[in-house]
């Protein structure tokens, strides 16, 4: 069997230190669609470095390469192309500086049966090399396709219950036709799916998709300025589930409920009234 639950579980995996600076912040910043309008003050604190601040999604950017190395974990001999991002958990410690190094180590923390295929969840610390001081949380839920039915708990639901009320804010974010080609440089995420439109076809898709980490960050963006008051450091944890796929270009619709404990969040496609993530801001 591919996956040997009781050796992977507990698995640990070491990466690369990770260093960024302004430019690195600016990109990501661009890649998850900051800019538009260029002069409005709002687009200039994620796009200047007078007064620059990171989206706060960036702190999915380190742990990156460490996620991308999931198959070298023990216990796990998978087939890549068969791995899909179910759902993304972010926790930012503290403010983000707009430069730095972090150091990083993962561990697989839980595998569940979802019949169909398997959820791997990962869980990757992000350091502060200056103070010691832990930055970022990372909780990567990675759905592998054939692996399940091998009579494990199937884990969470992983859903929200949205309120029936009308959403407390509404938000809108154009996408561009080349964001995926921009993201995949800001993340250095650079799969073909997004990109190369005989590989995209070959999944099973009319052109290639938007990365579903650019859409959570597009997603954080909209909710930092229509429910946070513009001020990303606000952002503390961020869960999402992927349910569907963006293609560039499209217009994403951004719904926001104010709880008691958080920002619950629902986004679809205007074009096609596709769902395309639900999470919750806290």
């Amino acid at each position: 069997m591919p996956i040997d639950v009781g050796k992977a579980v507990g698995s640990e995996l070491s990466g690369p230190d990770f260093s960024w600076s302004e430019d690195d912040i600016i990109l990501y910043n661009l890649g998850v669609g900051a800019g538009d309008p260029p002069t409005d003050p709002v687009e200039l604190k994620y796009t200047y470095e007078a007064e620059l601040c990171a989206v706060p999604t960036f702190g999915t950017i380190p742990p990156f390469e460490i996620m991308m190395g999931i198959g070298m974990a023990d216990g796990l001999d998978i087939d890549l192309t068969q791995v899909l991002h179910g759902d993304q958990t972010m926790t930012v410690h503290a403010p983000i500086p707009t430069s730095g190094t972090v150091s990083q180590s993962a561990r697989i923390v839980s595998i569940f049966d979802k019949g169909k295929g398997a959820l791997i969840v990962m869980e990757a610390v992000s350091v502060l090399a200056e103070t010691g001081e832990t930055l970022f949380t990372n909780r990567t839920g990675l759905f592998v396709r054939g692996e399940g039915g091998f009579g494990g708990d199937s884990g969470p639901s992983g859903s929200h219950q949205f309120p029936e009320r009308e959403p407390d804010h509404r938000a809108t974010s154009q996408t561009l036709p080349q964001q995926a080609l921009l993201y995949r440089l800001a993340s250095g995420d650079k799969n073909p799916l997004h990109a190369d439109p005989e590989f995209a076809a070959l999944a099973g898709f009319e052109r290639p998709i938007l990365h579903g980490l650019c859409t959570y960050g597009i997603v954080c963006k909209a909710v930092v300025e229509a429910a946070l008051g513009g001020s990303p450091d606000r952002v503390r944890r961020y869960h999402a589930r992927f349910t569907g796929h963006v293609y560039p270009g499209e217009t994403l619709v951004t719904r926001i409920w104010v709880e008691s404990d958080g920002l619950l969040v629902a986004t679809e496609t205007l074009e096609r009234g596709t769902k395309v993530l639900v999470g919750k801001v806290g």
